[in-house]
């Protein structure tokens, strides 16, 4: 049976909404909603919280250990290393990087991904469904063979690679067998729609969705979200204005195979 680790990496530091992973939602932690959810996908998988050695960090671990989830601390800006580390640690086949901003992920799509993966076992060093995206922002899965991972911790040296993961796997189509999984709708929400966490609008924006469907169904799906966006447009207008801001805005002369269209480039 292939080996699946899920990585979330998380850290209290934020330069624009510091502690962000442990804002309460329902009288729980965002990351413990956030793992929750990881915790429906059908697949077997471990599920590593991949935090720092920063002392400021000692509050995840002591999240990890009161809920049993297990805990793994590395570099502060080397989320390459982490998720290697962590796919040794675990003596994976497979680590799926799953950001901590992502409390709303749809489990649904993790599995949707995964089967791409495992329906082609063998033909994919790498499988995502964000390059290029088209699910609302906020459902981001990227899955790598633990070969591939170790190929690119050897050989990945910018800093966003090291910082950001995946980019080495993105602008080297040559040494990578790559693929992409597309929402099966057709449609492109990942500029319109933001489920990710990084302004204190987010916040406000994920609490009253988990605060609307929670309650009724713990397991709610992108469709119910969508659903109820359409029933209530003032819940989606709570953080539209940042729909389509990213990271890939302040890197685009470094990335060879992300395009201005592709990101928010002034909020």
């Amino acid at each position: 049976m292939t080996a699946i680790s899920i990585v979330v990496q998380a850290r209290m530091s934020s330069s624009r909404l510091p502690k962000k992973v442990l804002l309460p939602i329902l009288g729980e932690s965002l990351l413990y909603r956030m793992v929750e959810r990881l915790q429906q996908i059908k697949h077997k998988a471990s599920i590593v919280i991949a935090t720092s050695e920063n002392s400021e960090d000692d509050v995840i671990e002591e999240f990890c250990q009161a809920k049993n989830i297990t805990c793994f601390r590395g570099s502060l800006n080397n989320l390459l290393d982490r998720h290697y580390q962590v796919g040794v640690l675990t003596n994976a086949d497979i680590v799926i990087k799953i950001p901590s901003d992502c409390p709303l992920i749809d489990p649904r799509i993790v599995d949707k991904v995964l089967d791409f993966y495992v329906e082609n076992e063998g033909k994919y060093d790498f499988v995502s469904n964000l390059h290029p995206a088209t699910y609302p922002d906020g459902n981001d899965v990227e899955i790598m063979t633990f070969e591939a991972l170790k190929k690119a911790w050897q050989e990945a040296t910018r800093p966003l690679e090291l910082e950001h993961t995946t980019p080495y796997f993105w602008e080297n189509p040559d040494k990578f067998r790559l693929a992409n999984v597309t929402w099966e709708t057709g449609l492109d929400y990942s500029m319109s729609h933001r489920f990710t966490i990084d302004y204190y609008e987010d916040y406000l924006f994920i609490k009253r969705v988990f605060e609307e469907l929670y309650p009724q169904n713990p397991a709610f799906s992108l469709e119910d979200i969508l659903s109820l966006l359409e029933e209530k447009p003032e819940i989606y207008a709570i953080n539209q204005h940042f729909a389509g801001v990213n990271w890939y805005r302040n890197h685009l002369g470094e990335l060879k195979t992300i395009t201005a269209e592709q990101t928010k480039l002034s909020i």
